[in-house]
């Protein structure tokens, strides 16, 4: 099979390698759409991770085959399967910081070398334990490149909850990138009034379509007047960092209110740091959240918000390209312009 090979110094290589061959608990999935995501982008870029290994986490496909102790699925089911699910009973797991369990932090779907995703790839093997709980049936009628979307919709959903909004709050999403879109599509639904920011024009109209109340390029508007213009002089209540420009962090702290909660989402790489006042947070009883990952307890309601077109993730995809094109993917999505947002990889085609 085909699949695109990490080879380290941020070269990303296609080759013909074997396909995995299953257990008697796994499965065989044909990769039929993988998304592009900036946290392997990252891995790529800055060599977070030792070579050789094959990326991608963002996958939806076709069962290809099934080991003789697979009692859930057979060949032909529509799935998108998970790369990482917990333990259950660990220490972690029991306080539902399932991203800090040792056996999540184990990845469980490989196309070969050390397992790291491999939506990159034609084919994936998915491991005993991501087929108990980790593989969600596609329904008919959704397609694969909107099925894709579970596991970063579940990331943005877990994330959301931890800021708990209320429908009278104010929501200030920096960064309206695919992340930053879907954070603002759930944010709109629960009846807040929400802000968007974004340095691109396109962007910025996409949140407005979504039904975000203003719009603004923080490069050009003072933002924390701009908003506390909106709030009585208060700032906004919740604030959801879904980008990791420089001095972003920053501007969350300014724009929000005495007791705000704020949300670190893309701050994922160990090269990122982030001075803020101690004052701010302290004296201003702010409080700071990071969210990473996936929840299991999410998997189901993140798999219904993506089936049903609660969220119009679809509308999020600018780029569809084969795999022996991913070169261009990957560049697309580090150097994303006006039209550019979600890049897809199809390994079929």
């Amino acid at each position: 099979m085909k699949a695109a090979v990490y080879r380290g110094s941020g070269r990303v290589a296609v080759e013909a390698i074997p396909v995995p061959e299953i257990g008697p608990g796994e499965i065989l999935i044909r990769v039929e759409t993988c998304g592009i995501c900036h946290t392997d982008l990252k891995k790529i870029a800055y060599d977070l991770l030792e070579p050789p290994r094959v990326y991608g986490h963002e996958t939806a496909g076709v069962v290809a085959a099934v080991g003789s102790d697979v009692r859930r699925f057979i060949p032909g089911d529509r799935v998108v399967v998970f790369h990482h699910i917990p333990c259950g009973e660990c220490f972690y797991c029991r306080r539902k910081l399932f991203a800090q369990c040792p056996v999540y932090k184990k990845v469980g779907v490989t196309a070969g070398f050390e397992p790291a995703g491999g939506g990159f790839a034609q084919y994936v093997r998915v491991m005993d334990w991501i087929v108990e709980r980790g593989v969600e049936k596609i329904p008919d009628g959704v397609t694969f490149d909107q099925a894709c979307f579970v596991e970063p919709v579940n990331t943005c959903l877990k994330g959301f909850k931890q800021i708990d909004p209320q429908p009278e709050d104010v929501i200030a999403v920096l960064g309206q990138g695919p992340i930053g879109l879907i954070f603002t599509m759930m944010a709109v639904r629960t009846g807040a009034r929400v802000i968007a920011t974004d340095t691109m024009t396109s962007r910025r109209g996409l949140a407005l379509s979504f039904g975000v109340e203003e719009a603004f390029n923080p490069r050009d508007e003072d933002l924390d007047v701009r908003v506390k213009s909106m709030t009585g002089g208060r700032g906004a209540d919740l604030v959801i960092v879904a980008a990791s420009a420089p001095g972003i962090v920053q501007q969350a702290v300014a724009c929000s209110r005495p007791g705000a909660r704020i949300l670190l989402f893309a701050q994922t790489s160990h090269q990122e740091r982030i001075e803020v006042s101690g004052a701010d947070i302290c004296v201003g009883e702010r409080a700071l959240f990071g969210s990473y990952s996936a929840s299991v307890d999410l998997q189901k309601e993140s798999a219904d918000l993506v089936f049903s077109g609660a969220l119009a993730v679809d509308e999020l995809i600018t780029h569809r390209v084969p795999l022996n094109d991913i070169h261009l993917g990957i560049e697309r999505a580090l150097h994303p312009d006006e039209v550019s947002l979600k890049v897809v990889v199809q390994p079929q085609k």
